[in-house]
């Protein structure tokens, strides 16, 4: 076997059955798919049930205890050469394996991921969100694209890495969030080699709210500094400008009563964030919402980035997330 896709879920059974689907369309057919309902109150066993006769699809149900300990789970249970970790909110296009194959076959490596799209069929908040999440104006082009900021590091919506790897390195650790850059980091730690594939992108169906968005790049702020108290060589430039903007905006406000024009410079970001969504998406609502979910996407990660700061750094506590239970939504 020369692949195992391995999928965390937890109530979100039409995602599933889309990722399932695009999954038939592959062309390239040597994998197999495991699924891992995670404590799950929705789950997808039926949905997964249907496609048993078009896939080399397994099904596991396990009590909740995060997407890394259930992608361990499920990596217990492959048999693939190299496992390939995906989000269940992913829909693969129909090239996918045929251009991670061809990558491997260009230069050999013990990890890789790709990056990640918005699909024609997905909202305009959606889109938007996907623009937050991906643009250089908002730190988000260091995700993955032909250039990168930084080293790059695989996320979990969308990695690969060889079995053997894997198990060397024991999987993901108990983190629940910033999981999959502890596990990226230990991969270079232990001297892997570990790519960028470019063509093996997937479409990423993202929050479908900036309330839910706010909150999945709040924690991702903690995890930075949660990840820099375990690896203090991990924190680079790039990730304090988050913060940074958020101390901006913030004193920008405090000024605005008193210098009504320090607000220019939000205004100007706005703008210059609007006129690019606007024109790479053909849109003027997405365009619109971008500017939203560009601020939300800054912010909510510069106040997540800072908090965790004060509490870990400064009052010297334990790690901790913002919304344990609303984690998966």
């Amino acid at each position: 076997m020369r692949y195992s896709v391995i999928v965390p879920v937890y109530n979100r059974p039409e995602e599933v059955d889309e990722l399932l689907s695009s999954l038939t369309s592959q062309k390239f057919k040597d994998f197999e798919v495991i699924v891992v309902e995670d404590g799950s109150s929705v789950p997808c066993r039926q949905v997964v049930e249907r496609y048993q006769n078009q896939l080399a699809v397994f099904y596991y149900e396990k009590p909740n205890s995060g997407p890394g300990q259930t992608r361990n789970y499920g990596a217990e249970r492959a048999q693939g050469d190299y496992l390939i970790i995906l989000d269940s909110d992913v829909i693969l296009p129909e090239g996918y394996f045929e251009a991670i194959e061809s990558d491997l076959r260009r230069a050999d490596a013990d990890a890789f991921g790709g990056p990640d799209r918005a699909h024609d069929s997905f909202s305009s908040m959606q889109k938007a969100i996907n623009y937050a999440m991906t643009s250089f104006f908002t730190t988000g082009g260091i995700r993955g694209g032909k250039k990168a900021m930084d080293k790059f590091y695989p996320r979990s919506f969308n990695m690969g890495v060889r079995r053997t790897v894997y198990q060397a390195l024991s999987g993901f650790s108990d983190m629940r969030f910033g999981e999959d850059i502890d596990f990226s980091i230990r991969i270079f730690k232990n001297g892997y080699k570990c790519r960028l594939f470019p063509a093996a992108w997937v479409y990423h169906n993202r929050r479908t709210d900036l309330k839910k968005f706010f909150k999945q790049v709040h924690n991702s702020g903690i995890a930075r500094i949660n990840l820099y108290k375990k690896y203090p060589e991990s924190l680079k430039a790039v990730h304090l400008l988050p913060g940074l903007f958020t101390l901006g905006v913030g004193f920008l406000l405090l000024c605005a009563p008193l210098v009504w024009y320090s607000l220019l410079p939000l205004l100007l970001y706005a703008v210059l964030v609007a006129v690019d969504a606007a024109w790479s998406n053909r849109s003027l609502l997405i365009g619109l919402y971008a500017v939203a979910a560009s601020f939300v996407q800054l912010l909510g990660y510069g106040t997540g980035f800072w908090r965790a700061w004060w509490h870990r750094c400064v009052l010297k506590r334990g790690t901790f997330e913002a919304f344990r239970k609303n984690f998966y939504k």
